[in-house]
């Protein structure tokens, strides 16, 4: 076939894909008519789980799984917001990671929310302001993020998704040089995750924190000594130039987000359990608080300890571990948890991320 005769095909393939994903959308229109019948959240990750899982066994090529599943996330995304655009609170400004997440778990049909600080986010889910948050819980090199953990003690949101963002850091400035930059804009994580190359290339710069990636990327647009480790996304936003890209120590780093909101998504067949606990200050009070998931055959999959705030060393444990709270295992294991604890908070049962 000519090139002509191909793009012509083409054309005759988008009509009919226009077709369908028309006859998809009134179909969706219709799921959300009855979920607004009976309070349901339009936001159901574990059938997307379903639908992303359904792709990616019929898939055949060319395209990669990645391609299909990022292709389908905008249509889900486009039916949601027929109804009307799903509200989304993100640690700002625009450029972070965790506007990334936020665009990878909602898709660009979404209604992005900026706000200046983690606790923001969460406030902004509880006054009913946002549907659901988008909060950073830990990063697979620095470990985990307190202000956010430090929330769900004060909080009865609930997990609903979590997602796994790539990180990759990037060096931008203004400076004429490196050996002309006299201070450096960063989130205390980024720096942290990029030490090896800040140590050999700018070991003698004033390192100032600053809240984000994005704000760092502002701070350095306006300051020609400064330089700003960033997203590609807060570079080109700024218009702040990348002098170095990739500066993370990791080349396989990478941060985990969780998707804060009211509801708690049903089995999906591969789950995940966040909650947090405390024990008594005996010796062995822990030991045996944690047996229950030995005894169960439960996988831990993160235990980090935040002190209480209320007594001196005196910690509540968070755990996320492999299971949904309405599997009859995952049940009696909470049940003997309870035995063992002087509390138990459930944050939510939700689909496990790849």
């Amino acid at each position: 076939m000519s090139i002509e005769d191909l793009r012509h095909k083409i054309d005759e393939i988008d009509n009919e894909v226009l077709r369908l994903l028309s006859r998809r959308a009134e179909c969706a229109q219709q799921i959300g008519h009855s979920k607004e019948k009976t309070a349901t959240r339009f936001f159901a990750p574990e059938r997307e789980r379903l639908i992303f899982e359904r792709l990616r066994d019929l898939n055949g090529g060319p395209l990669p799984h990645a391609a299909v599943q990022a292709i389908f996330r905008e249509i889900i995304s486009a039916s949601r917001a027929l109804e009307a655009p799903v509200k989304v609170s993100y640690l700002g400004p625009a450029g972070t990671f965790s506007h990334r997440a936020a665009l990878g778990r909602f898709g660009t049909s979404s209604e992005l929310k900026p706000v200046d600080t983690i606790p923001d986010v969460f406030t902004e889910v509880e006054r009913g302001a946002a549907d659901y948050g988008i909060v950073p819980v830990e990063n697979s090199t620095e470990g985990v993020v307190p202000y956010t953990l430090d929330m769900f003690s004060k909080t009865a949101l609930k997990v609903c998704a979590e997602v796994f963002v790539p990180v990759h850091h990037h060096l931008a400035t203004r400076a004429e040089s490196l050996k002309a930059v006299k201070r450096l804009y960063s989130h205390p994580q980024s720096s942290a995750q990029s030490r090896a190359w800040l140590r050999e290339n700018l070991a003698k710069v004033e390192i100032v924190e600053v809240s984000s990636n994005s704000k760092s990327a502002q701070m350095a647009a306006v300051d020609s000594e400064g330089a700003a480790i960033t997203t590609d996304i807060a570079a080109e936003l700024y218009k702040v130039p990348v002098v170095a890209q990739h500066i993370e120590d990791s080349p396989h780093n990478r941060t985990r987000f969780l998707v804060i909101g009211q509801n708690e998504p049903k089995p999906s067949g591969k789950d995940k359990t966040s909650i947090f606990f405390s024990v008594q200050h005996k010796a062995g009070a822990l030991l045996r608080a944690l047996a229950a998931f030995d005894a169960h055959g439960l996988n831990l999959t993160m235990i980090e300890s935040r002190p209480t705030k209320q007594m001196p060393w005196e910690y509540v444990f968070f755990i996320d571990f492999q299971g949904h709270r309405s599997e009859e295992r995952v049940a009696h294991a909470l049940k003997m948890l309870e035995e063992q604890s002087l509390f138990v908070t459930i944050l939510g049962s939700y689909p496990e991320a790849e």
